[in-house]
């Protein structure tokens, strides 16, 4: 695990599409996209990137980490819709290779299953834009989900209603039931790449990069990936014990050696 420590959420946001315009780049990529506030910057930086330096997102696939279950595809706040109006109808990236769950299918259930042999029929993913909760969820694995998990149906806890209940008119509208990939699932991507932002993801960015590997803290289960960058500003570090010996890795990194 690397943890790159950038002043502010604006350098946050650049070093990471600046991971993914890389993969891009090569060659065909699967890409993973997370929704919430913070990938919001580091999808921007990549539009710019399209529009201004010819970055092409022809050769690229993605596939959405997680949905609501019930709220309407066409919902301004259906992850479906987020993702294509903050970032994909911005790029060269089709909607027919734009995946995600679907979480108005008649078999729920089953519908975990489709999409769990969807991401491995395309090659796995090559690169996981993650988030993190306040309470220490990537996807929306929760407190208490089993490091080994698959994509399944979920049940929120009232703390992630909350958390998201900006994103609508009241708690009320927040699904209580979602489709997540699992943190079995999230772990067989290639690359985890995960961001966080400001003071209020401190005590959860610290559990996870330091503290035990636990189902308590879901994201703690990145400490056992074999390439994993978690890239966050100078607040969401502000617990890490060992910050200062990240900044001096980071500061004397091997030449040639990227992210």
């Amino acid at each position: 695990m690397e943890v790159v420590i950038r002043r502010t959420p604006e350098e946050v946001a650049a070093t990471a599409a600046g991971i993914v315009a890389d993969y891009v780049r090569s060659g065909p990529s699967v890409l993973g996209l997370a929704t919430g506030s913070t990938p919001l910057a580091t999808y921007a930086d990549l539009i710019r990137r399209h529009r201004d330096e010819d970055l092409s997102f022809a050769q690229a696939v993605s596939f959405n980490l997680d949905e609501y279950v019930g709220l309407p595809a066409a919902h301004p706040e259906s992850y479906r819709s987020v993702i294509r109006r903050e970032f994909t109808s911005h790029v060269d990236l089709p909607d027919a290779d734009v995946h995600g769950p679907d979480g108005n299918a008649e078999d729920v259930f089953a519908e975990a299953k489709r999409y769990e042999a969807a991401i491995d029929a395309a090659g796995g993913v090559d690169v996981q834009l993650l988030g993190i909760g306040t309470d220490g969820h990537i996807g929306f694995n929760e407190p208490g989900s089993s490091l080994a998990s698959l994509t399944r149906i979920k049940t929120l806890t009232e703390q992630t209603r909350e958390d998201n209940a900006r994103f609508f008119e009241s708690i009320d509208e927040v699904p209580i039931h979602v489709l997540t990939q699992g943190l079995g699932t999230i772990s067989r991507a290639r690359h985890l790449l995960l961001l966080a932002t400001g003071a209020g993801k401190a005590e959860a960015v610290q559990a996870a990069v330091e503290g035990p590997v636990t189902a308590f803290c879901p994201a703690s289960v990145l400490q056992l990936h074999p390439h994993v960058t978690v890239v966050v500003d100078d607040a969401a570090a502000g617990r890490l014990r060992l910050a200062d010996y990240y900044r001096y890795v980071l500061a004397n990194k091997p030449t040639g050696q990227g992210f």
